[in-house]
C-alpha cells in the first residue's frame, strides 16, 4: 500500500479513542505472539512496543546470533505490515536505499523507482557496516519522514518506524555511528543472551522450519495510528517534567560526561515516558516510568569521559545518577 493510499486514513482511523486499558491488552498480544520466537524477552518487546507508540526509531546492538533481526520481523508481523530488509555492506550506496531515477524509453521521461526505504517497517541491518555516506541516507528519512531527491520531496509511509541493528563496535569491518545518526533513534536496546530455561526452551521446540514465519498478526496498522495517537494524549505533570529534566541537566553537570544530553534528548524520554505509561495500562506518566526508560533513551545520546565502551558505559553512569537523584512523589 503506497503512502498516497494511506494518508486520507490518518486523520479518521487516529480520531478512533484508544484507551489505556485497550493499550494494554494490545501489549500483551503483541508480547505474547513475539514471545513465540523470542523466548524470555518480554522487557526487550514491550521498549520496542514504546519506540513504536512514540512513533520513534529502535536501535537493536548486540552481538551475531541473538534473535536481532527476528524481533523485527516478528513486531512487524504482529501487526500484519509490510517489512523491508535492508543488508548494509561497505559497498552499498545511498541510492540503493533511497531510489533513483530512470529514464522510461516509452515515456521519454525519468521515472522514480523508490527504494526500500518507502515502507512501514524498514530493517537496517548491521548498519555500522557500512561507510558514513550511505548511513547518512537514513537521516531525513528518520528525522522528517520524507525523502528529497532530484528537486522533489517524496513522503514516507504512516506508520514508519527503522530498526537498525549494530555488530559490536570492536568487530572487523563496522564503523561508527556519528552522533547525528544515534540521535535519530528513540531507544537503544540489546537483546543478550537467553537465561538457560529459555535457551532450553529453544532447543527443544525449535525444527528445522523458521517459526517468524508462522506468526499470525494480532493486531493492524490502525492499531498502530490508534497507540500512536493515544501515546500523545498521555497526562504529564508538571513535577515528572521536572524530573526528566533533571536527569538530563545531571549528565550535562556531571564531569564523568563530556557530553550530557541534549534538549531532543529531554523531549524524547518524555515521549517515551508516555508511550510506556500507556502500554501499562495508565493514562497519566509516573516517575517509574521515566527511570525505566532514562537508560535506552540517553545512553547512546551521551559520551562519557575517559571511557571507550560507548552506550554500556553510559548507561552504567546513567544508573548511578538515577539512584543519587530525588524523585517526586
Amino acid at each position: 500500500m503506497s503512502s498516497t493510499e494511506l494518508r486520507p486514513l490518518v486523520p479518521d482511523v487516529a480520531r478512533l479513542p484508544l484507551t489505556p486499558r485497550e493499550a494494554r491488552s494490545l501489549r500483551d498480544s503483541v508480547v505474547a505472539n513475539v514471545e513465540k520466537v523470542l523466548v524470555g524477552k518480554q522487557e526487550a518487546v514491550i521498549r520496542s512496543l514504546v519506540a513504536i507508540a512514540a512513533k520513534g526509531h529502535l536501535l537493536l546492538e548486540d552481538v551475531p546470533g541473538v534473535g536481532k533481526s527476528s524481533l523485527a520481523h516478528a513486531l512487524a508481523r504482529s501487526f500484519g505490515l509490510p517489512l523491508s530488509r535492508i543488508q548494509f555492506t561497505s559497498d552499498l550506496l545511498p541510492s540503493d536505499v533511497l531510489g533513483v531515477s530512470t529514464w522510461d524509453a516509452e515515456a521519454r521521461r525519468f521515472v522514480f523507482r523508490k527504494g526500500p526505504i518507502f515502507q512501514h517497517v524498514v530493517l537496517a541491518d548491521e548498519l555500522n557496516r557500512t561507510p558514513p555516506r550511505t548511513q547518512s541516507a537514513l537521516l531525513e528519512a528518520m528525522a522528517e519522514r520524507q525523502v528529497s531527491l532530484d528537486g522533489e520531496t517524496r513522503p514516507l509511509p504512516d506508520p514508519f518506524f527503522v530498526i537498525a541493528t549494530l555488530n559490536p563496535q570492536e568487530q572487523q569491518g563496522t564503523y561508527p555511528l556519528p552522533e547525528s545518526q544515534l540521535d535519530r533513534f528513540l531507544l537503544r536496546l540489546t537483546l543478550g543472551y537467553p537465561d538457560a530455561d529459555s535457551e532450553r526452551k529453544l532447543l527443544v521446540a525449535r525444527r528445522l522450519e523458521d517459526p517468524v514465519s508462522t506468526l499470525g498478526a494480532v493486531a493492524s496498522l490502525a492499531d498502530v495510528l490508534r497507540l500512536q495517537a493515544a501515546a500523545r494524549d498521555v497526562r504529564l505533570d508538571e513535577s515528572v517534567a521536572d524530573y526528566v529534566l533533571s536527569i538530563a541537566n545531571a549528565t550535562r553537570r556531571d564531569p564523568r560526561f563530556s557530553l550530557g544530553a541534549s534538549t531532543r534528548g529531554a523531549l524524547a524520554l518524555a515521549a517515551a515516558a508516555r508511550a510506556h505509561a500507556l502500554l501499562m495500562g495508565r493514562g497519566f506518566v509516573l516517575p517509574e516510568d521515566v527511570k525505566a526508560l532514562a537508560v535506552p533513551v540517553l545512553a547512546h545520546r551521551v559520551v562519557v569521559s575517559g571511557r571507550d565502551d560507548g552506550a554500556a558505559g553510559a548507561a552504567e553512569v546513567i544508573e548511578d545518577l538515577l539512584h543519587s537523584l530525588p524523585v517526586p512523589e
